[in-house]
């Protein structure tokens, strides 16, 4: 999971874009990137961070031009660093930048035949590289020498035919504009607005319309799964579909977790559905004990809060915040390593005793993956003087990896993997567990737009919409999501330095 921003603009789009990364920042902690385009040369500033950290103001000043995309990484491979900072980009042909969201799931095969039939290098392990490079490819072989929109749809159209898996991607070409695309499922997301200024209008392509609100962008609407959009160095859009059997089936995790609540995703309220997600839950809880004893609950911040509150809405039981959130400390759940986010669990979190001594507690969280956040605040809980601590999670069991673009670690990883609700509720330290189910999840996300013809819920039910999941597959993907193939890629990749092009322009 990444955040994408893709702009045409009357002016520089360099500030423009750092204030939607910085909008998009929860989608990717881990690396951030800029780059631009005037009078036919890129401008890019790109490094490990935040994005507060990765740009300072003389950087600001050299990303000039009027076409520019941007970037902000999580890794979903088991791979970080420097090298893997994007966008990526290629001189051939025309000059291209791309910068992606998701996961390729041939990109193994599509990396042999760059290599031995299309005879292009590739310089990472990314499968986003491998996405620029077969763009590029095709583009190519069109061997035009000023691409048109017709041209560049004709391209689109040949990497949806050879690319599988859950990808959302904004690509720069020099002085033409930029380009966005989502996969034939749409389960990446991508979202388009415009914007009128005295000049004319302006275009901006995200991976959430919060982006766009924030920079006073009007929402046209969600790029469309298999679709195609582009904007020209002029300002003028195109849009085409490009993929022979597209079908709406977005990734539900994006609304139980990813997403910020104010955005809009295929149509879809993420606060709305977060809201009917704790009120599902709570019927449930009825049904399950009646005579519940819950004198109070409690959301864990800040992604569980919208359902804690419909939940405790819906039950008639207060409501309170029970835990306050360091706000300078990232997102446990896309940190590298398990040591990093037992660390970061407590000085993330601070009960606050009043709320917890001598209670009866509900805890609501929006998921549980590998255990250890939850774990650690039950305990922080009972600390703080609670009497019995019930745990409510907004979504079902986590039991089967992410291939699509989520880094759900290895299934051995995942404490719901090959267990019952009862084993994980001891292991978590829990008095009771209670988990969303998976047909009132879908109804939640489903309410919102009736026109979805479905959501990838493969990490619950291992269900993997592009049929090309096997065995085999998972094994090699859990090679490489482990914690330990994790951290030893991480020392590898920094023992062998910087990589091509880091800096260029910005450094």
């Amino acid at each position: 999971m990444c955040g994408l921003v893709g702009m045409v603009g009357k002016g520089d789009v360099g500030p423009d874009i750092y204030d939607a990364l910085t909008v998009l920042q929860h989608r990717g902690q881990d690396a951030a990137g800029i780059m631009t385009c005037r009078g036919g040369r890129f401008n890019q500033r790109k490094s490990e961070g935040l994005v507060r950290d990765v740009f300072r103001q003389d950087h600001m000043a050299r990303l000039k031009g009027p076409i520019g995309i941007g970037h902000v990484r999580y890794p979903t491979a088991g791979s970080s660093g420097p090298a893997l900072a994007q966008p990526f980009y290629v001189n051939s042909p025309y000059g291209i930048a791309l910068a992606h969201n998701g996961n390729l799931t041939n990109s193994e095969q599509l990396a042999r035949e760059l290599f031995q039939d299309d005879l292009r290098h590739l310089n990472t392990d990314s499968d986003s590289e491998v996405l620029l490079n077969v763009f590029a490819h095709e583009m190519q072989t069109l061997g035009k020498l000023s691409p048109g929109p017709d041209d560049i749809f004709q391209a689109i159209t040949a990497v949806h035919r050879r690319c599988r898996g859950g990808y959302a991607a904004v690509a720069l070409l020099v002085d033409y504009g930029v380009v966005g695309f989502r996969d034939p499922f749409g389960i990446r997301p991508l979202v388009i607005g415009v914007r009128d200024t005295a000049a004319g209008e302006e275009h901006m392509l995200a991976s959430e319309s919060v982006a766009l609100d924030v920079l006073g962008f009007r929402l046209l609407g969600d790029v469309a799964p298999g679709e195609a959009v582009f904007i020209d160095s002029k300002g003028a859009l195109h849009r085409r579909q490009c993929a022979s059997n597209p079908q709406l089936c977005p990734c539900i995790f994006e609304h139980v977790y990813f997403a910020r609540p104010d955005s809009l995703m295929d149509g879809i309220s993420v606060y709305k559905t977060r809201m009917r997600q704790g009120e599902t839950l709570a019927r449930k809880i009825l049904r399950e004990r009646p005579q519940h004893d819950i004198d109070v609950v409690i959301a864990i911040p800040d992604t569980s809060r919208i359902a804690g509150q419909s939940l405790a809405s819906a039950l008639d039981i207060k409501f309170r915040e029970g835990f306050m959130k360091n706000r300078y400390i990232g997102r446990t759940f896309i940190m590298p390593g398990q040591s990093q986010r037992k660390r970061s669990v407590r000085q993330k979190l601070n009960a606050v005793p009043l709320e917890f001594e001598g209670k009866n507690v509900m805890l609501v969280d929006d998921s549980i993956v590998r255990g250890t956040t939850c774990r650690q605040i039950i305990q922080m809980a009972r600390d703080a003087g609670a009497r019995k601590v019930y745990f409510a999670s907004a979504a079902p069991p986590v039991r089967y990896p992410n291939v699509y673009g989520i880094d759900m670690p290895s299934a051995e990883e995942l404490i719901a993997h090959g267990r019952t609700v009862e084993e994980v509720c001891e292991l978590i330290g829990a008095d009771w567990l209670i988990y969303q189910d998976l047909e009132d999840l879908i109804e939640c996300s489903r309410e919102g737009n009736k026109e979805a013809e479905g959501f990838d819920c493969s990490v619950f039910n291992g269900e993997y919409l592009t049929g090309d999941v096997d065995r085999a597959y998972l094994d090699r993907i859990e090679a490489l999501r482990n914690d330990d193939a994790q951290s030893l890629s991480r020392t590898t990749m920094l023992a062998e330095g910087a990589v091509v092009g880091l800096h260029n322009d910005a450094s």
